[in-house]
């Protein structure tokens, strides 16, 4: 995620970084060039002059503008569900924790120095890795061996095996527990509340999968894509008997708002991904993981993430 003031004056049109110009100038490269020599022929090509008036691309533009604001506010739409879903993970971790410490009875407060021999502390050291595991999981990322020193080691052997690892995180959830309540450390219905956020964390877990795995229409975006591809193609011969030599420099702004607006679309439709635009799932589970290791009581936390050159990953 981009994180930066907004800039002011010239330096917002100079700026590179976080905008989507890198990604289309090739494209956008090609297109100019073509209206430079559309504009250098006056239109004709191999002696064939091509005549077009401004009246179809004024029908056709704002069809493409419509449909193409239209995709990337569904893109966006996603964009955002998914930022409110690991949103709604950093509150279940947190309450996970603290239904834990003060829920499950124990000979003495939960500490960090206590180690995973203690259900209390293994089940607030498996919500880190369950939204750590949760994170390579939506970017196809192997397993991330840091999570061992938060699981025992039959448990990352095991994990390890699984295609989905979060779900066997949130398993071993259970079955432990299902023990503090055969072992009377807990009320029933004081369990029914930490099941509760078990399966809040589970539901946020499937929302992102459905959305890493079910992108917008195919069809829809090459219709799309193809449409806004030829009328900036086809947009000097239409140009070129109006305003002369100043068709490449309006063709320009023209391909550029629409070969970007395709692109960003691209970017946003997919939010748990590695672009500069995609959420920062790093530094949310760095957040996570300070604030359960805080209720621990653990002392040697490692520092908040902090953006790269405006990027927070």
């Amino acid at each position: 995620m981009i994180i930066r003031d907004r800039p002011s004056g010239l330096k917002l049109f100079l700026l590179l970084r976080g905008s989507v110009l890198l990604r289309i100038l090739p494209t956008l490269a090609v297109n100019v060039a073509v209206a430079i020599v559309v504009t250098w022929t006056h239109g004709a090509l191999g002696g064939l002059k091509i005549t077009l008036t401004t009246i179809p691309f004024t029908l056709i533009g704002l069809p493409i503008a419509i449909f193409l604001g239209f995709r990337n506010n569904s893109a966006y739409d996603r964009f955002w569900e998914g930022r409110k879903l690991w949103g709604e993970l950093l509150l279940r971790s947190r309450s996970l924790a603290r239904q834990c410490l003060s829920l499950v009875d124990g000979d003495a407060p939960a500490r960090m120095r206590d180690g995973l021999g203690d259900v209390r502390v293994r089940m607030v050291l498996r919500a880190i890795a369950f939204c750590c595991s949760l994170r390579d999981h939506l970017r196809h990322r192997p397993l991330d061996p840091a999570l061992a020193s938060w699981l025992t080691p039959s448990e990352f052997e095991e994990m390890a095996r699984m295609p989905n690892q979060p779900d066997y995180l949130m398993r071993q959830m259970g079955q432990d527990l299902g023990a503090c309540l055969r072992a009377r450390r807990i009320e029933p219905c004081l369990a029914a509340n930490i099941d509760h956020t078990l399966t809040a964390m589970t539901a946020a877990a499937a929302a992102c999968e459905r959305i890493k795995n079910t992108p917008i229409p195919f069809s829809y975006s090459v219709l799309l894509h193809r449409t806004a591809y030829m009328y900036c193609f086809l947009l000097p011969f239409g140009l070129v008997d109006t305003i002369g030599f100043m068709t490449p420099v309006v063709v320009a702004i023209v391909a550029y708002t629409f070969f970007g607006l395709d692109a960003l679309g691209d970017e946003l439709e997919e939010p748990f991904g590695m672009e500069p635009n995609d959420l920062p799932l790093d530094a949310i589970c760095r957040a996570i993981e300070i604030d359960l290791r805080t209720s621990l009581g653990d002392d040697a936390l490692p520092p908040p993430l902090q953006p790269v050159d405006y990027t927070l990953m």
